[in-house]
């Protein structure tokens, strides 16, 4: 009898950790300040950091992508990144903010993917990208170690959409559909 009660308690405690991240549906994202590193910065072909924090997250309908520092994480929603490119998004009105965890990076890689954030920023000057080499965001926001999120806000800062995982096609096409919504308003 107690071992049922304690696969009970398990079985009821499963869904909690599978959706244990922080984001709340209408709710600012859990706030968050990265010093080491943080945002970078591409002015007069050179690179520069200056801090970042989630208070920065208003005023256009924007799209958070946290991924650890790897290929692997990165291949997880390139399907919503993607999308996003094709769609041609408003750059007065949208921006993608990139998230990238290097204290969750593969040993050794960190110069590597630095350089591919860099590359990246030169190819899409007006997106946004942090470099958390602390993981200060995947604790404050309770994500899952090694992997990728998406938070989909509005223009006030305000959680619309949070997967903390891979998106399905389904999923990428309603997130996608929710970014054109939330851009008419």
């Amino acid at each position: 009898m107690r071992l049922a009660h304690s696969w009970l308690a398990l079985a009821l405690l499963v869904p909690v950790v599978a959706s244990a991240q922080a984001f709340k549906q209408g709710e600012r994202v859990p706030p968050v300040g990265i010093n080491d590193k943080g945002e970078l910065i591409y002015q007069k072909d050179s690179f520069s950091y200056r801090p970042w924090n989630s208070a920065q997250l208003s005023g256009k309908v924007r799209v958070i992508l946290h991924i650890a520092g790897r290929s692997s994480a990165k291949e997880q929603n390139a399907a919503l990144i993607e999308a996003i490119k094709a769609a041609q998004l408003p750059h007065d009105r949208y921006q993608t903010t990139t998230v990238v965890n290097t204290d969750d990076a593969i040993p050794g890689t960190g110069m590597f993917v630095r350089s591919s954030i860099e590359s990246n920023k030169k190819q899409y000057p007006w997106s946004q990208f942090i470099i958390d080499s602390n993981g200060s965001a995947r604790n404050a926001w309770q994500l899952k170690k090694g992997g990728s999120a998406i938070v989909v806000l509005d223009k006030t800062g305000h959680v619309r959409y949070a997967k903390d995982g891979p998106l399905t096609q389904d999923e990428v096409k309603q997130a996608m559909a929710l970014i054109h919504q939330l851009l008419q308003q």
